[in-house]
């Protein structure tokens, strides 16, 4: 998975399933409403946007999708009191649904209590907050498969390394390997790639360590839903997939004009 793509990928499109079973894709009513109100922010109006994310609050069928509305919901409230009362709402949900892609969201949620905490006066339970942030673990311990996509013709036992040009901006040389969780998101950066090789998405082992994609981690959506990684270390080829949901020939070109059209900050 590469970089310029994670950062657009989520907005748009955002796998299949979750480990709550709970579809988590833009066809999802709460995903599709939070997407608007993102939509309504960038363009600078916060009263729209916030009618949005109370609509989804007060839809949302499940703790998943509550944990997301109410991350928006927190922060379009002008009161100190009520967004604290909606953040730690958030916190309570998040450590109900105890799964993988929540994990990463707690250390920003505490720190932001913490904030909210020292805006009131509060100096005791602000820094037991900032003490809980810094205690978070965010180390991903996604289990996988995980899978890269291509146009590159590759075999299995081919380590995928470091310092080659981005599948979409040849210039831009990556000092990580991208990868992710979902083979959906994989195939879709498979089609992206500017090649005229076959679409490969291949099921990849890390060989080192590997941290959430803090292009999309904590960003669009609290929590790292897309499961996107990256690593140093060089991923080695296992296998390949062949049955990912494929874009119309109409899609692809969007995606294309999106991509070429992104000007967002990479971190590399």
């Amino acid at each position: 998975m590469e970089l310029e793509l994670e950062i657009i990928q989520v907005s748009f499109y955002i796998g299949k399933k979750l480990a709550l079973n709970m579809e988590f894709s833009q066809n999802n009513n709460i995903v599709r409403l939070c997407l608007q109100g993102i939509a309504m922010e960038k363009k600078g109006k916060p009263e729209e946007a916030s009618t949005l994310f109370f609509q989804a609050w007060n839809e949302a069928t499940n703790d998943f999708e509550k944990f997301i509305s109410a991350h928006y919901v927190a922060r379009h409230q002008k009161n100190v009191s009520d967004k604290l009362r909606w953040l730690e709402t958030d916190l309570q949900l998040a450590l109900k649904i105890d799964d993988d892609t929540v994990k990463s969201a707690f250390s920003p949620l505490y720190t932001n209590i913490a904030k909210c905490y020292e805006d009131l006066g509060d100096t005791n339970e602000a820094k037991k907050n900032y003490e809980l942030a810094a205690s978070c673990d965010d180390k991903p311990s996604d289990k996988g498969p995980f899978y890269h996509g291509t146009k590159a013709d590759l075999q299995i036992g081919d380590l995928l390394t470091v310092g080659s040009g981005s599948n979409y901006k040849s210039e831009f040389k990556m000092k990580h390997i991208y990868f992710t969780a979902l083979a959906h998101g994989a195939g879709l950066a498979a089609s992206l790639a500017k090649s005229d090789g076959h679409e490969h998405v291949y099921i990849v082992e890390p060989t080192g360590s590997f941290e959430n994609d803090p292009n999309v981690t904590n960003n669009y959506f609290p929590g790292n839903p897309t499961r996107s990684y990256r690593t140093e270390a060089p991923l080695k080829i296992i296998g390949e997939v062949t049955d990912w949901t494929k874009q119309t020939p109409e899609e692809l070109k969007k995606w294309r004009q999106r991509i070429d059209g992104n000007k967002g900050e990479i971190i590399n």
